[in-house]
């Protein structure tokens, strides 16, 4: 056998004439109706027949664990999905905000909130957990899910209503044909359809289980053999209930090692903000992400990655997708090379989008050692003591003219030794650097932004080795800006974090 491979590649309750009324706006195809890729699972038991997403059991199967196709290529949060399904013998299901654990012998297991359908006449349409609370809602019924008394980790079921009775639910389910499914996740309000009949709706309360976010996937089920198809699957992000999407983006590997550790980097900052009130952080490694509904729901992008003519963000439409998420408000924060863009192909948006760039012949991205002492009082340095890193801090970036909508965070004088280098795309150009060294004039390595649409947005320079996410007050200033341009609140004394040296050595690149 195999072992599982990555084949590549409102809180108001939704009744039918609601269902009905709601448009294919925003949805995406996240199935191609060829192959499998960005789906991972065993290809013994899933392939792709007549433009289906297709998982068949035999009598020699012997399943000892029931197996998963997930989605690869993201996660979900808030969202509303809509797929078609089949199923000849047997028990299926759609997990999402799900976990994954080690995959077992007939590939992933995944555990978490269940939309389940059967060939049965019983269980279509609850909501299930997967290895976890079991049954949270049966066919038909509005509940509520909240803590045991006697034990928080238990969970204490109220059936507050009902959405139909189950056998005329079941009435409307088409036997070993299509069906369409659509699941709404909002906030912790959870619903199901089937065939445009709401089958149950769900509010989960029970603070130590309920889950925001995680994986989603289809399931075979351990029994009799068994044939599940899935096809027309589309997803439409939805805008957090009650909190603030942030979406952290990583380039791919650069450097030497140690430094532009963008995976590492990334998944620091997303660890320091995992539990953060009010936020929800998504990241995305490896450079622009495979999941075409990434940034529809976000409230903040942050990108970590190299710049210039390669910059992952400029190619092809991808300035006019991210530019459609700064129209709809959108934050945008760039770090250390990511400031970077050709002037003829990005300039004219990242003053817009972020108040300043790097620009070739005019900045300059020498390493020195400043030492920031005189902090503005803005939200973004709450909670910052003065301090000073030796990193590739950039200076003398482009800036809007007079400075428009753009704070400067961190500033500091170069030493002359910055600014007497040989001349090159990145050393700014002679005239400039001598203004500078003359007349004395701090430079601005961080920045942030507020546009005129309401958006914000920030540059931070620093970044370039990996080590410096070890100092606290480097890595709270940016974790507060990260917090304030997603429009979510700062404490009085910062995001607080903490950063071990072997945290520091988690997910470092192969170079």
């Amino acid at each position: 056998m195999k072992m599982p491979i990555r084949l590549s590649g409102f809180a108001a309750a939704f009744g039918i004439a609601a269902l009905a009324a709601v448009s294919d706006d925003g949805f995406k195809p996240i199935f191609n109706g060829r192959d499998l890729s960005g789906w991972e699972g065993n290809p013994e038991l899933w392939s792709v027949q007549d433009g289906a997403i297709t998982g068949v059991t035999k009598a020699d199967t012997k399943l000892t664990h029931n197996t998963f196709l997930v989605w690869a290529d993201g996660v979900v949060d808030d969202f509303e999905l809509r797929l078609s399904y089949r199923i000849v013998n047997g028990n299926s299901g759609i997990q999402y905000r799900s976990k994954t654990a080690d995959p077992g012998k007939f590939g992933p297991v995944v555990g978490g909130y269940q939309a389940d359908f059967e060939a049965g006449k019983t269980y279509s349409g609850i909501l299930y957990e997967e290895r976890g609370r079991g049954i949270l809602a049966e066919r038909g019924q509005k509940t509520v899910l909240k803590a045991d008394p006697a034990d928080p980790n238990k969970v204490k079921i109220e059936v507050v209503g009902s959405v139909g009775k189950s056998e005329d639910i079941q009435e409307k389910i088409r036997h070993e044909d299509w069906n369409e499914y659509v699941i709404i996740a909002r906030g912790n309000h959870l619903q199901h359809f089937i065939n445009g009949v709401q089958t149950v709706d769900v509010v989960d309360e029970h603070a130590a289980k309920a889950s925001r976010s995680g994986v989603l996937a289809f399931q075979i089920h351990v029994g009799p053999p068994m044939t599940v198809q899935f096809k027309d699957v589309r997803l439409k992000r939805l805008k957090l209930a009650d909190r603030k999407k942030i979406v952290l983006t990583a380039g791919t590997a650069s450097h030497g090692s140690g430094d532009h550790e963008h995976t590492a980097g990334m998944l620091l900052l997303a660890k320091c903000l995992a539990g953060h009130p009010g936020v929800l952080t998504a990241c995305y490694l490896n450079g622009w992400p495979k999941d075409s509904t990434a940034y529809d729901n976000a409230d903040a992008i942050v990108i970590y990655s190299d710049g210039g003519g390669g910059h992952p963000f400029i190619q092809g439409n991808r300035l006019e997708i991210l530019g459609e998420k700064m129209r709809n408000g959108a934050g945008l924060g760039l770090l250390h090379y990511a400031v970077e863009v050709p002037r003829e192909k990005a300039g004219k948006q990242f003053l817009e989008w972020a108040g300043g760039y790097f620009e070739v012949h005019w900045s300059v991205n020498p390493f020195w050692h400043p030492q920031f002492n005189n902090l503005p009082d803005h939200p973004v340095t709450r909670g910052v003591k003065p301090f000073g890193v030796l990193d590739e801090w950039y200076y003398h970036m482009r800036f809007p003219e007079g400075m428009k909508g753009v704070t400067p965070i961190l500033s500091a004088l170069p030493p002359a030794d910055t600014l007497n280098r040989p001349d090159g795309s990145h050393s700014g150009n002679p005239e400039v650097r001598k203004a500078v060294l003359e007349r004395k004039e701090p430079q601005h390595v961080m920045w942030v932004f507020d546009r005129p649409d309401g958006g914000r947005g920030f540059g931070f320079t620093g970044g370039h080795s990996h080590k410096a996410w070890g100092n606290d007050d480097f890595r709270k200033v940016v974790l507060n800006a990260i917090v304030w341009i997603a429009h979510a609140e700062v404490p009085p004394d910062g995001v607080q974090s903490t950063v071990t040296s072997d945290d520091l050595k988690l997910n470092l690149d192969s170079k």
